[in-house]
């Protein structure tokens, strides 16, 4: 018996587990869905089915990579919920996936390659935060859902008239009648991206039932 092997898949998975708690860390600290434990474990799980799927002589080893594939896709499609009309989980889903995409080259010995992409991941994480809140600043709007019981274009013609009378950059994306009740979707620009002035509108407006952002 050969002990190196052992200490080799021993330092395989050792690595897996440090570049899956660095990732977890992130999604941690900012108390997203898969955390800490998750990521390790997928890291490292996505190492062990690679190393056991080169030693295996019955399976094909790129069967057992598309399987994993196929596993990390319905883990990472848990993480994915809505909440009103906004999409959230979709950058801790793609963490998933590349995660596990990482635990698999250092199951083939492609360190190089790991540590490459693990550290693109680690920037994209750490230091393109910034950057993607000022362009979020730059060119913030958002998606108003508008559900109420007057369906006359009177009150669609007063929603426009105070977007216009505030200089609110304003776009009827979708117009639908549910039940009784007429439901708007509007994607709004405020000015200085002063949205409350637009919440403290909706919820005073006395027509408006409800509304998501």
């Amino acid at each position: 018996m050969d002990i190196t092997i052992y200490l080799e898949e021993a330092a395989q998975v050792s690595v897996a587990f440090i570049i899956g708690a660095v990732i977890g860390l992130e999604r941690e600290f900012r108390s997203k869905p898969a955390g800490f434990r998750t990521m390790i474990f997928i890291c490292v799980g996505s190492c062990l089915y690679t190393i056991l799927s080169k030693e295996s002589n019955n399976v094909s080893p790129d069967r057992i990579a598309s399987n994993i594939v196929t596993g990390i896709g319905f883990i990472g499609a848990g993480v994915i919920f809505k909440e009103g009309i906004s999409v959230n989980g979709l950058t801790t889903a793609a963490l998933i996936w590349i995660t596990a995409a990482l635990g698999m080259a250092i199951g083939y010995h492609n360190y190089p390659l790991a540590f490459v992409v693990g550290s693109m991941v680690v920037v994209a994480l750490f230091v393109l935060e910034p950057v993607q809140r000022f362009i979020n600043r730059l060119h913030k709007v958002k998606d108003y859902k508008v559900r109420t019981g007057d369906t006359s274009d009177a009150f669609k013609k007063d929603l426009e008239d105070f977007f216009a009378a505030h200089d609110i950059n304003y776009r009827c994306m979708k117009m639908v009648k549910e039940n009784n009740d007429a439901i708007y979707l509007y994607r709004i620009g405020a000015p200085k991206h002063d949205y409350d002035m637009v919440n403290d509108y909706f919820l005073k407006h006395k027509n408006i039932k409800s509304f998501d952002v």
